[in-house]
């Protein structure tokens, strides 16, 4: 039987580098770009597109400097990162799906009102991110974020620790939210 060929493909862009240094690189800068492009940082985006891009490559660079400096290979680890990442977002999308059939029309419309009002807004954000870093450590790029070392010597009991406080504190800080009240309706002035 021939074997598959995008298995050679992969292979010969392993060989290359492509995995290790290209893709990384090209992803890297164009979330720089986009960054840059968003915030504005540099004025209006139309204005500065060489200033937003020369800043993105040099960035992108320097961000893949690191694993390189650090002695850590991101080619076995940016893939299965991106895999976890496919299946969490696979998994909304069918929740989701799931919800729009029992649910009245205008899903997003729903969520917004209902999820991203007071202390819910919160709420999501910290459970998007917990999920974000879950997915982080899981893939193997915690050792990318904080280095090889760190994560080797960091004792079970130590990480056990840091999960419960954050296991009690959490959900002490979204109880105790304080909730700003709306300002009442102004009344019309009466008339005589």
């Amino acid at each position: 039987m021939m074997p598959d060929i995008f298995v050679a493909v992969i292979e010969k862009l392993r060989d290359i580098g492509a995995f290790n240094f290209l893709f990384p690189y090209i992803l890297t800068s164009a979330i720089f770009y986009g960054l840059l492009r968003k915030s504005q940082v540099f004025g209006e985006p139309e204005k500065n597109v060489a200033v937003n891009g020369i800043v993105a490559i040099v960035a992108a660079l320097m961000v893949l400097a690191y694993p390189i400096l650090s002695g850590v290979s991101i080619e076995g680890l940016l893939p299965p990162f991106f895999a976890q990442a496919l299946v969490v977002t696979l998994v909304f999308m069918v929740v989701l799906m799931i919800m729009g059939m029992f649910l009245p029309p205008d899903l997003p419309k729903i969520l917004s009102e209902g999820l991203l009002k007071g202390n819910k807004a919160g709420a999501v954000l910290i459970v998007g991110v917990f999920f974000g870093f879950l997915i982080l450590f899981l893939s193997g790029l915690g050792n990318v974020l904080l280095g090889p070392q760190v994560i080797a010597t960091l004792p079970e009991d130590t990480i056990t620790i840091v999960a419960i406080i954050l296991l009690i504190v959490v959900p002490i800080l979204l109880i105790t939210w304080e909730r700003k009240p709306a300002p009442p309706p102004e009344k019309p002035p009466k008339e005589k």
